[in-house]
């Protein structure tokens, strides 16, 4: 019966390990009112990204002095596990769920209707059907965006004005409704210029390398949007627009640290701070996510790698020294 018993926990043991990696950590803060709060919290994959998101949600908690205590799980990059996890939150019985990704917080809804879910680093909640409205998001599930609502336009405006009538490469996972809303609106843009779109499709990051070399022959541009797929396995994409001399345009400040040349971007630290005080007058003040509209993110910056320009052959304009935040 003992062999038996072993046996069994080993099995669930194996389970729970299969539905992504997990970490329990402690917020506590003694200057709370004394009730301590349970907030599962919850990510697609972990990147430095998503992670300024998450260290931004807790700071936002931590300043406001709650007592937390977090349940983390990263679903990695598997969207298997992205359900699981939050049923798991659910039968934990948490107060709350933080939601970082889209995937995350579809799979956090699916899970539940009643458990308060705050949401970053998604694109598009209406189209993903998180929320009815931004003003009014129904049920139990608000938060912040992660594209500013000029980010793609800036972007492609920037890659036709400095790299006129271009042929645009993009990669991206077509199973994240994140991308492909991107995506689309990437083209939209694109029709007002002489640029051209170039895609490649991957279904996991091993496939990224070779889907991006596989442009090389026809575009003139990288534009790697906010693919949690891609953005996993970038330094694969910075290889290959380094080695050809393609510019790489990217899709926020945290890749331009792995390489990447240039992005409008936002700062995920910030949205996610946004995203905690959110967070707190629910836990706080019992207020409904339905009463707290969905936000966009507060500024827009035109961020630039000197260092990769110069591996990517990309011919400085003296206009960026001027407009430009500089990142290494």
């Amino acid at each position: 019966m003992r062999k038996i018993i072993v046996t069994l926990l080993t099995i669930g043991l194996v389970f729970l390990a299969a539905c992504g990696s997990s970490d329990t950590e402690s917020g506590n803060n003694d200057s709370g009112d004394g009730e301590v709060y349970k907030i599962g919290a919850t990510q697609i994959v972990e990147h430095p990204s998503l992670d300024a998101a998450y260290e931004g949600f807790k700071q936002a908690l931590e300043d406001a002095g709650l007592n937390v205590e977090y349940d983390f799980q990263s679903a990695q990059n598997d969207q298997n596990n992205v359900k699981p996890i939050s049923d798991g939150f659910v039968a934990d019985g948490v107060d709350l769920i933080f939601a970082n990704s889209t995937p995350s917080a579809l799979g956090a809804l699916q899970a539940t209707s009643e458990i308060p879910i705050v949401f970053t680093s998604v694109t598009d909640p209406v189209d993903a059907k998180l929320v009815d409205s931004l003003e009014e998001p129904g049920g139990n599930v608000t938060g912040v965006v992660d594209l500013h609502p000029e980010a793609i336009q800036s972007t492609v405006q920037f890659i036709a004005d400095y790299f006129p009538d271009a042929s645009v490469g993009m990669v991206y996972n077509a199973g994240e409704q994140n991308s492909v809303t991107q995506v689309n609106t990437v083209k939209e843009a694109a029709e007002a210029t002489g640029l051209e779109i170039e895609e490649r499709t991957v279904a996991n990051t091993s496939e990224v390398q070779q889907a991006t070399v596989s442009l090389v022959e026809d575009v003139d541009v990288l534009y790697i949007i906010t693919d949690n797929t891609v953005v996993s396995a970038l330094d694969s994409v910075v290889g290959v627009a380094n080695d050809h001399d393609i510019p790489l345009v990217v899709g926020e400040p945290d890749s331009l640290a792995k390489g990447g040349f240039a992005t409008f971007g936002i700062d995920y630290h910030t949205i996610g701070y946004r995203t905690g005080e959110m967070a707190v007058e629910i836990l706080t003040e019992g207020t409904s996510p339905n009463d707290i509209p969905v936000e966009y993110p507060p500024q827009l910056q035109l961020y630039i790698n000197k260092t990769a320009a110069e591996e990517q052959n990309v011919e400085w304009h003296s206009d960026w020294d001027e407009d430009a935040e500089f990142v290494e």
